[in-house]
C-alpha cells in the first residue's frame, strides 16, 4: 500500500499552492500498541520504526515536516525541520517545509492565508485552547484575520469529550458564548465539550471566521490513534506546506 493513498486531504478552499494532509494509522512499520504509522518518538515506540515512518511520510508528501516538542502551551515558532523546538504551533513562508501538529485526541488546526504565502499549524489540547494557542497562531500569521483560512482536523468529538466543571468555567470566563459548547454529562460536575465549537468561538473572537473541517472523531474513527480509547498509543500528524 502506498502511503500517499492513505492520507486524508482536507476539504477547504485553500490556494492551489497550499498543500495539506492528515496521516492515519495505515502505511507504517510500528507494531503492538503503536501499530501502523506512529510518528511520535516520545510515546515508547521503537525509535527505528518511528524514523522509518517519518521517512515514508517525507517521501509521500515531498516536504520536510517541522516536528515540535508539544507541551500544551501557546508558544508559536518559525517552522524549522533542522531542530525540535518546545512549542505548540509553528508557521512558515518557505516552500517545502511542512508545519506539523501531532495528536491523538487533541485538536490539530491548519492555517493558510488567501494569498498562499504563509501557512501554520497548531496543537490544541483543552489547556492550550483555553490559554490561546489558536489566537497566538493567528497573530504569528501576521496577516489580517479576514485573510486567514483554518481547517480543524480529527480530534475527540462532541459525543465523547467529557470534562470537569473547572474546564467549562475556564472557557466561559473568557467567552460567555462558550457555554453553548457544553452539555451536561452523566455524572454531577461533568460536562461533554465540543472542542470544535470552542475552537470556532475562539477564532471568531479574533476575526477569523473562515473555518472548515471539524467532522472527525478520533475516539469513534479507528483510522486514527486515540489516547482516550487506548493508552499507550501512537500519534498521527496534520501537516500544511507551500509548494515551491
Amino acid at each position: 500500500m502506498q502511503l500517499s493513498s492513505t492520507l486524508l486531504i482536507p476539504d477547504w478552499p485553500a490556494p492551489a499552492n497550499v498543500k495539506a494532509c492528515v496521516t492515519t494509522r495505515a502505511g507504517g512499520v510500528s507494531v503492538g500498541a503503536h501499530a501502523g504509522l506512529n510518528l511520535g518518538d516520545h510515546v515508547g515506540d521503537d525509535r527505528q520504526a518511528v524514523a522509518e515512518n517519518r521517512r515514508r511520510l517525507c517521501a509521500a508528501i515531498q516536504a520536510q515536516p517541522a516536528w515540535l516538542s508539544q507541551v500544551h502551551g501557546v508558544n508559536v515558532v518559525p517552522a524549522d525541520p533542522t531542530q525540535v523546538v518546545e512549542a505548540d504551533g509553528c508557521w512558515t513562508t518557505t516552500p517545502g517545509i511542512a508545519c506539523t501538529a501531532m495528536t491523538a485526541d487533541c485538536l490539530p488546526a491548519l492555517f493558510c492565508d488567501r494569498a498562499g504565502r504563509r501557512v501554520a499549524a497548531a496543537h490544541a489540547g483543552w489547556r492550550g485552547l483555553a490559554n490561546g494557542v489558536l489566537e497566538a497562531t493567528v497573530q504569528a500569521m501576521a496577516v489580517a484575520p479576514e485573510e486567514i483560512l483554518v481547517w480543524l482536523g480529527p480530534a475527540i468529538g462532541p459525543r465523547n469529550f467529557e470534562v470537569g466543571s473547572e474546564v467549562r468555567a475556564t472557557f466561559v470566563a473568557h467567552h460567555p458564548q462558550a457555554e453553548s459548547a457544553f452539555s451536561a454529562g452523566e455524572q454531577p460536575g461533568k460536562y461533554i465539550a465540543d472542542i470544535y465549537a470552542l475552537a470556532r468561538i475562539r477564532l471568531a473572537a479574533v476575526g477569523v471566521t473562515a473555518v472548515y473541517g471539524g467532522g472527525l472523531c478520533t475516539i469513534e474513527d479507528e483510522r486514527f490513534f486515540s489516547y482516550r480509547r487506548e493508552n499507550p498509543t501512537g500519534r498521527f500528524a496534520s501537516l500544511v506546506w507551500l509548494l515551491p
